[in-house]
């Protein structure tokens, strides 16, 4: 919802981000808790040493979050098991995000501590995020806010359903 205001300029409110920007900072791990206990619900499918969830904070709907469930920061710890389940689910939730929305592309990657951009940089996560032609617009450069068309609960659902078992 937008308003106009007397500056001349439009206001973008989203009041659930609030709880993101103010709220308890958690000591605990969100790639451990999460798959324990799900409190949104965002995990979209586990395997025998990783899971996917969606980002709470996406940069685009289905945007998938690839995590291995024992805690690790760097891509060399990783077994081989895990290397190979996080490669194969990378595979399944490109495919998955193709057939329930069309995506035309993706942007896959890691990033390896803080400095090279990883907001919880104690726990190894892998991006998997779907682009569109013309996804990105003015919002983002000019207004620092993405729009997003799809509830992350209706994302969630599109992807589960998708997922082979």
């Amino acid at each position: 919802m937008s308003t106009p205001d007397p500056d001349g300029l439009e206001r973008l409110w989203t009041p659930w981000r609030m709880a993101y920007v103010s709220g308890p900072q958690s000591t605990e791990c969100p790639f451990c808790v999460a798959p324990v206990t799900d409190p949104d619900g965002l995990v979209v499918a586990r395997g025998e040493s990783v899971y996917a969830v969606l980002n709470r904070f996406p940069y685009n709907p289905g945007h998938l979050l690839i995590c291995p469930y024992r805690h690790i920061d760097d891509y060399p710890e990783l077994d081989a098991a895990e290397t190979a389940e996080l490669a194969a689910f990378t595979k399944t939730a490109m495919r998955v995000v193709r057939q329930v929305s069309n995506a035309h592309g993706f942007n896959i990657g890691l990033n390896q501590g803080h400095a090279a951009g990883a907001g919880i940089a104690a726990h190894l996560h892998q991006h998997v995020v779907p682009r569109w032609g013309g996804d990105n617009n003015f919002l983002p450069v000019v207004a620092r806010t993405k729009a997003l068309p799809q509830l992350l609960t209706d994302t969630r659902d599109l992807l589960r359903e998708a997922w082979p078992s």
